[in-house]
């Protein structure tokens, strides 16, 4: 996968396929290729993940317990 940006071609948007990339799969003019197009997301990683992990307890409860278990283990 790789990522490029977006160019107006006339009324279409087009995309530019890097040259290292069309020798890599011989890849010629005029001819048909597969395109999976996926929007880059312009989050960070931690900000894709916030909220995905399904807690059934809030941050605050799960860092005392946490604590609580690392000192009863270590102190």
């Amino acid at each position: 996968m790789i990522a490029v940006k977006t160019k107006q071609w006339g009324n279409s948007i087009g995309i530019v396929i890097p040259k290292a990339v069309a020798e890599e799969k011989g890849i010629g003019p005029d001819e048909e290729v597969l395109v999976e197009v996926e929007k880059k997301s312009k989050k960070t990683v931690l900000e894709e993940l916030s909220g995905a992990l399904p807690f059934k307890k809030p941050t605050e409860q799960l860092l005392r317990e946490s604590r609580k278990a690392l000192e009863s283990k270590y102190w």
